[in-house]
């Protein structure tokens, strides 16, 4: 029987050492494909997530700030009881 057991032991070992292998091609597989969609990402020139938070941002403070300057213009329009367009039309003749 020890014929028997050594046999099988050695092919445990194998079995387990092409594992192994196995896990290690994967692991090989998975790092050259990841560096090919990192290569393929870099070169589209895709924003990243914080560049497109940022932007967002400024996006926001921007609208916020533009609705208060018309905000001002109207209330400044208003407070010279000008017509839209009646003040720009004297800028113009004064030039």
């Amino acid at each position: 029987m020890p014929p028997s057991n050594r046999l099988f032991d050695d092919f445990a070992r194998m079995m387990t050492d092409a594992a192994g292998a196995a896990q290690g091609v994967r692991r090989e597989a998975e790092t050259v494909v990841r560096a090919q969609f990192e290569r393929l990402i870099r070169d589209m020139d895709i924003a990243s997530r914080e560049e497109v938070d940022v932007l967002r941002d400024l996006v926001s403070t921007l609208r916020t700030q533009n609705d208060a300057l018309a905000a001002r213009v109207t209330a400044l329009e208003a407070k010279l009881g000008d017509k839209p367009g009646t003040a720009s039309a004297g800028a113009s003749e004064g030039v």
